[in-house]
């Protein structure tokens, strides 16, 4: 396999746009495709973001993108992924509504659509588009916000298989939507690029859970966006959980767009992957708004998590809170960076960010860079970030108490990591992380 260069990459995704605009029978004339080719021209004028771009300079995917990457042995898209193996990486004990995609491709053989709740309606993107072609004109990639990058643009341009959401007016959903991204990566390389439209009508209530799976040991790259869009006195639960295998490449943007007086809670996990970048870019258009933000990331072996973060509070008298905690052991890397817009009317905003890190290793790295850019002269703001190591004295505490080096090492660790999980609100979800994390500890 010949190592690419970023103009290698960036002329493989501009030919594979040609090809997939060919495959398009009788979509050239529709709205959606003027989007597709917007956004092409867009990726074309900066092309695969690399190491020189300020938002990547960290985490050069590009590289990583050039050196496992094999173009000649890109999946012909035929797998063949049964539901008895895809349920091995169903949340147990969860009762949802299940959507599972495979190579960026909802399958509905695999999902679980057959008896929606009232006020859900849920259809793959490229049907929806039609179907609700208002709130497509108003809603789908239409809200610009900070934090987007050329990423989102590539995603667009191949917008096809994704998922359309709505959760109508009123309508209180205590099921949770569970979507599975599996690429089979069994028999070649895969490329995925699932872009989702979720719209919470006013007063209503949901969560969504993201759950990302490569199986082989091919590698893939996962370039998801999903775009959330939450209207008045709506509560909004987002999660996103990463264990992914050691080949795979992810770069995800979850963009939040609070167009109403609104509550929106949102939790990241990340276990395991080559490298994983995720953007969390949230807009807060209306007063008296809130917004939540945690992170986890445990991490071992040579896995790269980079999370970057971006809150825009535009109107006054509104609140965000963000924790994001790390631990690294082997060669891992951590990269946390969180920037807190306060525009010039957003007076009276409270907004508060923290990143704290426990590095075990000497080989283990962590770069992290909370910001804050304020506008606004009546604001109560405070952001903060600390790296070290476990705590000597708390880990002799235990020890002198009869209990093991390993098991105090554990028990301080997920000590550590309770403050984000508990924040993890449905009970069948946490149970499986914090079994996940246990094993790790």
């Amino acid at each position: 396999m010949s190592k690419l260069i970023k103009e290698d990459i960036d002329k493989f995704f501009i030919g594979q746009f040609d090809a997939f605009e060919n495959s398009l029978n009788g979509e050239s004339k529709k709205p959606l495709h003027a989007k597709r080719k917007q956004a092409i021209d867009n990726f074309k004028a900066l092309g695969f973001p690399h190491a020189k771009h300020e938002e990547y300079k960290y985490s050069n995917i590009a590289k990583i993108f050039g050196k496992l990457f094999n173009v000649e042995n890109l999946s012909d898209d035929s797998f063949s992924l049964s539901l008895d193996e895809a349920s091995r990486y169903f949340i147990p004990e969860l009762d949802a509504i299940r959507l599972v995609f495979v190579n960026g491709v909802l399958d509905n053989k695999l999902s679980d659509m057959e008896t929606l709740p009232k006020g859900v309606y849920i259809q793959a993107i490229k049907t929806a588009a039609d179907d609700y072609a208002e709130d497509f004109e108003k809603h789908f990639n239409t809200h610009e916000i900070e934090g987007a990058d050329n990423f989102s643009e590539l995603n667009t341009a191949f917008t096809n298989g994704g998922v359309f959401v709505k959760i109508e007016a009123n309508a209180v959903v205590e099921t949770p939507i569970a979507c599975y991204y599996f690429n089979d990566a069994k028999n070649a390389d895969v490329i995925s690029q699932p872009r989702n439209l979720v719209i919470a009508e006013k007063n209503s209530q949901a969560s969504l859970i993201e759950s990302y799976v490569t199986l082989g040991e091919n590698t893939s790259f996962t370039n998801a966006v999903t775009e959330i869009v939450v209207e008045d006195d709506c509560v909004f639960n987002y999660y996103k959980y990463q264990n992914e295998s050691d080949q795979a490449i992810q770069v995800g943007a979850t963009m939040v767009h609070q167009l109403g007086k609104s509550v929106f809670n949102g939790v990241t996990l990340s276990l395991n992957g080559a490298m994983l970048r995720n953007n969390l870019n949230i807009a807060i258009h209306k007063e008296h708004s809130e917004t939540n933000m945690y992170g986890l990331y445990l991490l071992d072996g040579k896995t790269h998590v980079d999370n970057h973060t971006v809150v825009d509070h535009k109107v006054p008298n509104c609140e965000s809170n963000e924790m994001y905690k790390g631990i690294l052991d082997g060669q891992s890397r951590g990269v946390f960076n969180g920037k807190i817009f306060v525009r010039q009317d957003a007076q009276k905003t409270n907004a508060f960010q923290s990143n704290r890190n426990v590095v075990l290793s000497d080989d283990a790295e962590v770069d992290t860079k909370p910001q804050l850019e304020i506008w606004a002269d009546d604001v109560q703001c405070s952001h903060g970030a600390t790296v070290g190591q476990l705590d000597l004295d708390q880990l002799f505490y235990l020890r002198a108490r009869g209990i093991d080096k390993q098991t105090a090492k554990s028990m301080l660790l997920n000590a550590f990591a309770s403050d984000v999980l508990s924040n993890i609100k449905i009970e069948a979800f946490r149970t499986l992380i914090e079994g996940k994390i246990n094993e790790r500890l």
